[in-house]
């Protein structure tokens, strides 16, 4: 699986929102800034702009102009799976060429190469749609994520 900057910036800046939340009181938290997550996460702040106006078009954030603006998650960060932001960035999860697995014709001998990337695609949904950016920003990951991640084989 190989995610582009676009996505990991995106990824980085919605669980930013998330920490800023999960640390305001009474559940209300402030504005941030593009400038206050790209020095938080070391994202370029250009580039973060043109991420944020997409996250906000799909849904991910709210944002509000002017000296009390900034931006904030849509919905809870228990509400907000990876799998969403990547699709709201990227698109679909697995593209082989350009195209969905089921909508690729191999033959003969390889035939059976259609099956491993719809299982693919498969495999990353229910890891990328189990986890939430409140996961993530909690650092209390799911016990499957964390029996994966344990395997030494998984780091190489």
């Amino acid at each position: 699986m190989r995610l582009s900057a676009r996505v990991d910036y995106a990824l980085r800046a919605a669980v930013e929102l998330a920490a800023v939340a999960s640390g305001a009181r009474a559940g209300r938290s402030r504005p941030v800034t593009a400038e206050q997550i790209a020095r938080a996460q070391e994202i370029p702040p250009k580039f973060l702009e043109s991420i944020l106006l997409q996250l906000r078009r799909g849904g991910i954030v709210h944002a509000q102009r002017g000296p009390e603006g900034g931006y904030w998650l849509a919905r809870p960060a228990t509400e907000i799976s990876l799998a969403e932001v990547i699709r709201v960035i990227d698109g679909p999860l697995a593209h082989i060429r350009g195209q969905r697995p089921e909508q690729l014709g191999y033959q003969g001998a390889a035939r059976a190469l259609q099956e491993v990337w719809i299982a693919l695609r498969a495999s990353e949904r229910e890891i990328l749609e189990l986890v939430t950016i409140a996961d993530v920003a909690s650092g209390q990951l799911p016990g499957r994520i964390n029996d994966l991640a344990a395997d030494p084989s998984a780091w190489t």
